[in-house]
């Protein structure tokens, strides 16, 4: 099984490349690597991370932490999926 998690943030005005930069150093920290990660960025700040880990829905996988405060506009949204394969 695969279990996909998803880390949404929305980056306070003009600070949305530091946010994204936060995100991407915070990634490399994870204390060990998932099978696969992206990160991705849209309009307006917001930066959006994907993981995918080896393991069941409710898996104990690490997750990226929620950013300093003054570096969002808005608390972290987070989201996990249990892979359905490709169709």
């Amino acid at each position: 099984m695969t279990v996909a998690l998803m880390w949404e943030a929305k980056a306070a005005d003009g600070r949305g490349a530091e946010l994204l930069e936060w995100a991407r150093a915070r990634g490399a920290e994870l204390p060990y690597e998932p099978l696969r990660r992206e990160l991705l960025r849209a309009p307006g700040g917001r930066i959006l991370a994907l993981t995918w880990w080896d393991g069941p829905y409710d898996a104990d996988v690490p997750e990226l932490p929620d950013p300093p405060a003054e570096l969002t506009a808005r608390p972290v949204h987070r989201w996990r999926f249990e892979s359905l394969g490709d169709g």
